[in-house]
């Protein structure tokens, strides 16, 4: 009988080490992903705010965004949607939160006629307070 180790015995042993090469691959691909799509989620309507000197808010709650565009087209965070339909839909999501902040980004070419009936439509829904988005002063 034979003790010693023959050349096949090596190639049975479990490697010791990980091949991390897939994994950087997968990990770089990602970091594409989110780096193209991270812009797209932050922005919303483009619209031209007004600017003036306020401080800014410090919320922890996502806050209901109605935007009004120099056009007066209206939209309730990023979706458009018709006057006559703001008041229920907002009364339908204040049922399930009651303290949702409610702000008006409004274009600074606007006219004013179209915030008041915006504004309107707003406190028919229940709304008292509004908050107006504007940005610094440069």
């Amino acid at each position: 009988m034979w003790a010693g180790q023959s050349k096949w015995d090596k190639d049975l042993e479990p490697m010791g080490e990980i091949n991390v090469t897939p994994l950087v691959d997968v990990m770089l691909v990602l970091l594409i992903i989110f780096m193209v799509t991270a812009p797209l989620l932050t922005q919303g309507v483009n619209v031209n705010l007004p600017e003036a000197d306020a401080p800014s808010l410090q919320q922890n709650v996502e806050p209901l965004v109605v935007t009004i565009r120099a056009n007066g087209n209206i939209y309730m965070q990023k979706h458009k949607i018709d006057i006559k339909k703001l008041a229920p839909r907002i009364k339908a999501i204040r049922k399930e939160k009651h303290n949702l902040p409610v702000f008006i980004r409004g274009d600074a070419k606007t006219p004013y006629g179209r915030v008041a009936a915006v504004m309107g439509r707003l406190e028919s829904a229940g709304i008292k307070k509004v908050g107006l988005v504007t940005e610094p002063r440069r």
